[in-house]
């Protein structure tokens, strides 16, 4: 792992928790970098949201020391509106904003947000510059491959570094794709090669060998883990081990998956009360057990859970004794 700066912020480490809606909370993300990741990013949060004062946008906005260095993520396409979100939040001790042009969400690109801003080059550029010169705080953007069949990404990632941005991600599909396909390695390394910025590679690592891979064939500034740190926070830990030692450490056993699921449960129901904590807690509880012996099974009785007590006591009176069997 190594050093990265990204405008005024300076990191010692470039392997990153990407944004994820509904998934990278304050609580997911604390996790993650107790686990190693060098920065963390909130899930998507809606400009007009923060000027409207809305009550789940504030929600989004909770950060903890334990949790920083953090990135807000925003989105929108309306330039004057994006900036004055920015500063309105601009003493929140986050590090770095970043401007979300990737989601392929249908919901978000009907509005002209997320994806949809790759096809207007010209108010990528009017978004960059004035939210850039709003706030003194590094401006990022995560950008795609690109939207309807087209690969304009490098196009995009100069636009966005002539017009203030500090950092440019990119993930290697087109927005039709979803998450669907392999992530398209030769898109990510063009952007690399066309811009001076740092350029942060997304898609696909979902453990260590697809790490070395996208760094060796993109030689990317940073890397972006999403979907890969669903259930195992220890992939942080194992890039970093891997980069220090270059040796592999052993995934953890059934017994330290349900631990850290149970920590989880503990850290959410803190923040966000048991009724809503527990809820949120079962889509986590499904990606820890993934793969383990029974985890089909148990996976339909943690949908029915409804207390930190019923899920401590699914876990240790019924799958543990599983896995022994």
């Amino acid at each position: 792992m190594n050093k990265i700066k990204i405008g005024n912020l300076e990191l010692e480490g470039n392997v990153f928790l990407a944004p994820m809606a509904g998934i990278t909370d304050m609580t997911f993300r604390e996790i993650c970098r107790v686990y190693g990741a060098s920065m963390v990013y909130s899930e998507m949060v809606s400009a007009k949201g923060i000027l409207y004062d809305n009550d789940n946008t504030k929600q989004l906005l909770d950060i903890s020391e334990l949790g920083q260095p953090t990135v807000i993520q925003l989105f929108g396409s309306e330039p004057e509106i994006l900036a004055e979100a920015a500063k309105k939040i601009e003493h929140l001790p986050f590090s770095v904003l970043d401007i979300n042009m990737g989601c392929p969400a249908p919901k978000i690109v009907k509005n002209g947000d997320g994806s949809a801003l790759m096809e207007s080059p010209k108010l990528v550029a009017k978004i960059m510059e004035t939210v850039s010169k709003a706030i003194k705080k590094p401006v990022t953007m995560k950008i795609r491959k690109g939207i309807n069949n087209s690969d304009n990404a490098v196009e995009i990632a100069k636009i966005g570094e002539e017009h203030g941005a500090s950092a440019v991600t990119v993930h290697g599909r087109i927005r039709e794709q979803y998450y669907e396909g392999t992530v398209d390695l030769d898109i990510i390394k063009k952007v690399k090669e066309s811009i001076s910025i740092p350029v942060i590679a997304s898609g696909d690592v979902v453990d260590v060998e697809s790490c070395i891979k996208t760094f060796e064939y993109t030689k990317v500034d940073g890397l972006m883990i999403g979907r890969g740190s669903r259930g195992n926070p220890w992939l942080f830990r194992d890039i970093a081990y891997y980069y220090r030692t270059r040796e592999m450490l052993p995934p953890p056993t059934p017994e330290e998956k349900l631990s850290q699921c149970l920590k989880h449960a503990k850290m959410i129901i803190a923040h966000k009360g048991e009724y809503i904590g527990i809820r949120e807690m079962r889509k986590h509880a499904g990606w820890y057990i993934k793969g383990l012996k029974g985890s089909g099974v148990l996976r339909t009785e943690i949908n029915k859970i409804d207390s930190y007590e019923g899920l401590e006591t699914l876990f240790t009176n019924i799958f543990l004794e599983n896995q022994t069997q």
